[in-house]
């Protein structure tokens, strides 16, 4: 050349200059914790709109519960009425806070259980991936609804007792807790946990094996794999029918242990209480007083419940799945090849190599050319 200086020819390998495109692939063990929060983030929000959509129902079905009155629906709405009158209409949901307190763990904790016991029990019964049957359907749900309920108890004694006190009595759910330890015991927080417990396991276990069964009979006749919003609601609804009616005499007694301590009673065990209640007031009007208002109750809250837990459910996974696709795609994108290739400029090498250095005229190209690609894979 030239200047004196001889330029031998540079030879560039495609593969030398190839970068290794990475692979995002979620692990196992990320894809099992995205599972699990994604339950407790359905569920939580799906006990949270159910429970606050019946919040006065429910609670003036718990005043009736615990008083000796009895239970009619003029009666129900004559009390709702008087409520509204003498504490306002806000009054109607007191305790709310305490049940949002309960129910939003205690409903995370119920639905998200419910996914893993399926699991453990499809892959211990060899159904892992394919729809229960009855039994270990039955099975998943009383241990989801006992596990919640375990973890869960006290604040539901605490939302008990606000539901049926006035309001200068506890000032708020930390207040609660104080007063009852002080002035009756730590113990007094787990009063009629038995009956709950024994109540929970047919509750839970027929309201999620009569909403599963019935979605899948709806997919077998149907030829559909998901069902519609309304018919969510209407199988929800009948496993909350279902489910509470079962359980509903050991309701009663949990909630008459739970205020024994502000409404002059004493209660030691389930079977004086039962007896109580059925010498004071009879068998149907004493363990089933209130059992009418949930029937209305009841159904609402649980087909809110599930259909909401159900669509939160399908919402996330879609939301994780373009955002796994969008992270795909940039991937694919930066770490292409052709785009690294062309942006270090080995294809106008691999053609001018022999003159790559000589004329002036093609380093301006190639200059102007790895611009224009560096600016098309950036797009």
């Amino acid at each position: 050349m030239g200047n004196g200086v001889r330029e031998g020819q540079v030879d560039f390998k495609q593969q030398d200059v190839e970068p290794v495109a990475p692979t995002h692939l979620p692990s196992e063990g990320n894809q099992e914790k995205k599972k699990v929060l994604n339950s407790l983030m359905s569920g939580a929000l799906a006990g949270a709109v159910a429970k606050t959509a019946v919040a006065p129902l429910d609670r003036t079905k718990i005043m009736f519960q615990v008083s000796s009155k009895r239970f009619s629906a003029k009666e129900a709405y004559r009390l709702i009425y008087r409520t509204y009158l003498n504490e306002g209409f806000w009054s109607l949901w007191r305790g709310n806070s305490a049940t949002m307190v309960r129910v939003i763990p205690y409903a995370a904790i119920q639905f998200c259980a419910h996914e893993e016991y399926k699991q453990l029990l499809g892959s211990y019964y060899g159904f892992q991936g394919k729809a229960l049957t009855p039994f270990p359907r039955f099975i998943a749900g009383s241990l989801a609804g006992t596990t919640a309920a375990m973890l869960t108890y006290p604040l539901d004694m605490v939302r008990a007792r606000m539901a049926v006190t006035p309001k200068e009595m506890y000032s708020n759910i930390v207040h609660v807790f104080i007063r009852i330890s002080r002035e009756e015991g730590l113990k007094t927080l787990y009063r009629g946990f038995a009956p709950t417990i024994l109540g929970v396991i047919p509750y839970a276990g027929l309201s999620f094996f009569t909403y599963e069964t019935l979605k899948k009979l709806h997919a077998d006749h149907s030829g559909k794999l998901q069902p519609s919003p309304p018919e969510r609601l209407l199988f929800g609804a009948c496993a909350g029918l279902i489910g509470q009616s079962a359980s509903y005499p050991l309701d009663v007694v949990r909630r008459r242990m739970q205020t024994a301590g502000v409404m002059g009673h004493t209660y030691s065990s389930i079977l004086l209480t039962m007896q109580e209640i059925i010498r004071e007031e009879g068998l149907i009007r004493g363990l089933y007083k209130g059992l009418s208002m949930n029937w209305v109750k009841g159904p609402i809250a649980v087909g809110i419940s599930f259909t909401t837990f159900d669509l939160t459910q399908i919402l996330l996974r879609k939301l994780q799945h373009s955002t796994n696709v969008e992270r795909t795609e940039s991937s694919k994108v930066a770490a292409s090849p052709s785009c690294f290739t062309r942006i270090l400029g080995v294809e106008p090498l691999k053609q001018t190599h022999a003159a790559a250095g000589s004329s002036p005229g093609l380093r301006g190209q190639r200059k102007w050319w790895m611009m224009k690609e560096r600016t098309r894979c950036l797009e």
